[in-house]
């Protein structure tokens, strides 16, 4: 049985191990570059796409929130209540994702990839849009926002969390990133539930990814760290525009 398996591990396992190198990279949990590899490279399903990409995401969600946790401790009862609105949102999304149109799905997922794009491609090194600080009982109310964009698109999370911690919240960085991680962390596993008990997932496929990606995402986090912050929003962003591209004009050329 294994001999069988092994020509789609040799293919699947170093396919992790880039999208674990760009997600290491770009500070992503690597869905969003998973999702259209899989759509475009084999062929699934938007639906099946988000579910599979989440058995690669879970792990490495979970081991960078337990290491923010370390190194980065926040307010537990708020991190609690970001976690606990954020999954439950995830939960009610995720049902509604696997209900929707596939063509329908794919297109908001493109749409959201396309706003990314554009909001990397836009952004100016020392301009942000930090706002006065509002009352932080609040913020679980983020987790109504970052966890539809889990349920709905199996991605983007923290991308849609972030902001709104650091502009409306007046949250750093270093903090917005540790509360982003409270909510996607634990909505991803939501998610994925959700999604294999509607029978979206590829277990062989996201479980090879999963082992590829989590052996390179520290090699794109060094390289990260070497690059200029300019350079990698503005090849993000290019990917991402590129990607949604792709993915809006794909049903036209197929048909």
């Amino acid at each position: 049985m294994f001999a069988s398996l092994l020509p789609g591990l040799l293919l699947t396992i170093p396919l992790g191990a880039a999208l674990g190198f760009c997600g290491g990279l770009f500070g992503i949990g690597g869905g969003i570059v998973a999702i259209p590899v899989l759509i475009l490279g084999f062929g699934f399903d938007q639906a099946t796409a988000q579910g599979t990409a989440l058995v690669m995401m879970v792990p490495n969600l979970l081991i960078a929130w337990w290491r923010y946790a370390r190194h980065n401790p926040v307010n537990i009862t708020l991190a609690g209540g970001v976690a606990l609105v954020g999954s439950s949102t995830t939960w009610a999304t995720a049902h509604f994702a696997n209900s929707l149109d596939q063509d329908m799905l794919r297109a908001l997922f493109a749409l959201f990839l396309l706003y990314v794009g554009w909001r990397m491609l836009g952004w100016k090194a020392g301009h942000t849009t930090q706002a006065a600080p509002r009352d932080r009982r609040l913020l679980p109310l983020v987790g109504l926002v970052g966890g539809s964009s889990m349920g709905l698109l199996g991605i983007g999370g923290g991308l849609v969390a972030a902001p709104l911690l650091t502009g409306w919240f007046g949250l750093t960085q270093r903090e917005a990133q540790s509360y982003g991680l409270a909510l996607v962390a634990p909505s991803s596993v939501f998610a994925l539930a959700t999604y294999a008990q509607n029978q979206r997932v590829d277990w062989s496929m996201g479980l090879a990814l999963a082992v590829g990606g989590l052996a390179t995402v520290a090699a794109g986090v060094a390289l990260a760290h070497r690059w200029p912050e300019r350079t990698l929003r503005r090849a993000f962003g290019t990917m991402m525009a590129a990607t949604s591209a792709w993915l809006l004009i794909m049903p036209w050329i197929m048909s």
